[in-house]
């Protein structure tokens, strides 16, 4: 990667997070202001930043564009929308739909629930493999010899008391999730939010997605969350359809 591009996108990536003035962004990449200055000159002509009275600097529109760009490209966002909003509305619940991409699960669409507490995700985020419901289901899915490949790079780091923390509890737990059809995120994320996840297939029963139920615990206790598993079935079912496939659900990951 060249070293202009570098800096840039270090920049978009500083930028990202808030505002930033061209002391602190010359700061935080370690070069000459006049050397973001030009950068961000560049950036800006192209709308990619944009300037905030005198002396900030944020995020422009043409990203905004290119991620809406990038999210309609990725087609079963929306053929499963309908079936995804219909299962929103019908348990006030927040839908999350994501997919498999460099190691990790990204949400590609979200529903938010009607409740007052909000979910940490948002449409982009990235998240780990071994603790989402979501990234269960996607592993799962997944042959034998890449299941086993992206399973040895996934760093295993506690994020609750439930989280699973090496490859063979892992490996069990996908078994499990390929045998029944549908995974369960048991507080492993997050201490205080539980989900269940199901897939989203197209043509040949490949899995294009994950859908998800993310609820909190203190709404819904565990016999709750599982009394939802055949809505969440039903809903990814007829998302699948939507989706170009063809088969008969049989509750299992094949």
């Amino acid at each position: 990667m060249s070293q202009s591009l570098d800096r840039a996108l270090t920049l978009l990536s500083g930028l990202a997070r808030e505002p930033k003035t061209l002391d602190q962004l010359a700061e935080e990449i370690g070069v000459h202001k006049s050397t973001v200055l030009r950068l961000l000159r560049t950036l800006e002509t192209h709308h990619f930043v944009r300037r905030e009275g005198q002396r900030y600097y944020r995020l422009g529109s043409a990203l905004f564009d290119l991620a809406q760009q990038a999210l309609e490209d990725r087609d079963v966002r929306r053929t499963a929308q309908s079936a995804l909003a219909g299962l929103n509305s019908r348990t006030g619940h927040t839908i999350h739909l994501a997919s498999y991409e460099d190691g990790e699960v990204v949400y590609i669409d979200k529903f938010e629930g009607r409740h007052s507490v909000r979910m940490y995700s948002r449409i982009g985020k990235r998240a780990p493999l071994h603790c989402t419901a979501v990234g269960k289901v996607l592993v799962a899915a997944m042959t034998p010899e890449k299941q086993a490949d992206v399973v040895s790079r996934i760093d295993f780091f506690v994020r609750t008391p439930n989280t699973i923390t090496t490859p063979e509890a892992y490996g069990q737990e996908l078994a499990l999730v390929a045998d029944r059809g549908y995974a369960v995120d048991n507080a492993e994320h997050e201490d205080f939010i539980h989900c269940i996840a199901a897939p989203v297939r197209g043509p040949g029963g490949v899995v294009l997605a994950a859908a998800s139920i993310s609820v909190p615990k203190v709404l819904l206790d565990y016999d709750g969350l599982m009394g939802l598993v055949p809505e969440l079935l039903a809903a990814t079912e007829e998302a699948s359809v939507h989706s170009g496939w063809t088969g008969n659900r049989k509750g299992k990951l094949e």
